[in-house]
């Protein structure tokens, strides 16, 4: 019994004091004996406010408060940040082309080099006294085919002995050749120029062919392989400027241009390798380093609202637009959400004036009365910044 007391209380006080309670009972076709009708909207220029000559509240036309903000645009898409490494423009291992005993090593680490600079070299005596013997006898065969042909040319030789002269000069020429290149490889020099790193082993140590004696990096420019998702594939192209940042050194930047773009998408991670290439005149990147690039688009762009205006129904999200003193529903497909505003595919136009307050009382076409904010005019919208 007491419940059903508490709830006709309820219902009296809400039909007594909100607002258009008696029109909405109407619409249901309930019609309570003890309230008055509800006046008719007063005519345009009777001077006669709507709901009869009180004012009264539940008027047919009655409009709504709103508080409206405006319409901004903003760009997505717009910078892609990779993480990548840094390694050398050219870097090359020495190591000897033969066996031997290294006799000693002639640079130390950290010692900038140039192209053709003896590195290291090896026990050469053996090759020393080859070489040795082999000039030798080339000059000797030099010596008697100059002699064999100016004898030739008195007629006193036989021109078969001038033959044999100019092959036997010939045979002593390769030996000589042989000698020198086998002597040569007991030398190791840097193909390139470049910055020596640690020297991995010792004069008086045997190495082979397969044993690394330092590296050699050109560190002129660095290299940064990085791997960017599919969908910027068509937006990168060799020269596109990129912008790289060391994480072993804060607040400097570094500016460069793509120098190569792989062929293929990897199927894996749906990621395109590219490698990008940073002037290092100064020497302050090194190879190996970690670094961050940061590649520029022209990105996406979309009208930005204020998160509170958006609603939703069962057709999807939109928004209400101040529009002439009336509110006119406009479909808003969310693109993303930030912090100061969501980003939204519509029909919208910068300076508009979408409505933050008051929405939940509104419906097409509704008059309202605008408390704060932009009205949406043109002249407002050409006057934001």
């Amino acid at each position: 019994m007491a419940s059903l007391v508490i709830l006709a209380a309820a219902a009296a006080a809400w039909i007594v004091f909100v607002p258009g309670a008696t029109l909405t009972l109407a619409s249901y076709g309930i019609t309570l004996p003890f309230v008055a009708p509800a006046a008719e909207p007063a005519s345009p220029g009777s001077g006669r406010p709507a709901g009869g000559a009180g004012g009264g509240r539940g008027g047919a036309n009655r409009q709504t408060n709103v508080v409206t903000t405006p319409v901004t645009m903003a760009s997505i898409n717009t910078t892609l940040t990779a993480i990548g490494e840094g390694t050398a423009a050219r870097s090359v291992t020495i190591a000897a082309p033969t066996g031997g005993n290294l006799a000693e090593v002639l640079v130390r680490p950290g010692q900038t080099v140039a192209a053709g600079d003896t590195i290291a070299r090896l026990e050469s005596d053996n090759e020393q006294i080859t070489y040795d013997g082999a000039k030798l006898a080339a000059d000797d065969a030099s010596a008697t085919l100059e002699r064999t042909q100016g004898l030739a040319n008195s007629n006193t030789v036989a021109t078969t002995a001038v033959t044999a002269a100019q092959l036997a000069y010939d045979k002593a020429a390769l030996d000589l050749r042989n000698a020198e290149v086998t002597l040569g490889r007991r030398t190791m020099t840097s193909p390139i120029t470049g910055t020596v790193g640690l020297i991995k082993v010792t004069p008086g140590n045997y190495v082979t062919a397969q044993t690394p004696l330092t590296t050699i990096d050109d560190t002129s420019a660095i290299l940064v392989d990085f791997w960017v998702p599919e969908r910027y594939a068509p937006a990168i192209s060799l020269d596109t400027p990129v912008s790289v940042s060391a994480i072993a050194l804060p607040g400097k930047k570094f500016t460069g241009k793509v120098r190569a773009v792989d062929s293929r998408i990897d199927p894996a991670s749906r990621t395109l390798q590219i490698q990008a290439e940073i002037p290092n005149a100064d020497g302050a990147l090194r190879a190996g380093m970690s670094l961050s690039v940061a590649l520029n688009f022209p990105g996406e762009h979309y009208p930005t609202v204020n998160p509170l205006a958006i609603l939703w129904s069962t057709d999807g999200s939109y928004v209400w637009k101040f529009v002439d003193g009336k509110a006119k529903r406009v479909p808003a497909e969310i693109v993303q959400r930030n912090s100061d505003g969501v980003l939204v595919r519509a029909d919208l136009a910068p300076g508009e004036a979408i409505i933050t307050e008051g929405i939940l009382q509104l419906s097409d076409g509704a008059a309202v009365t605008l408390l704060s904010g932009p009205d949406g005019s043109t002249d407002q919208a050409a006057t934001k910044p």
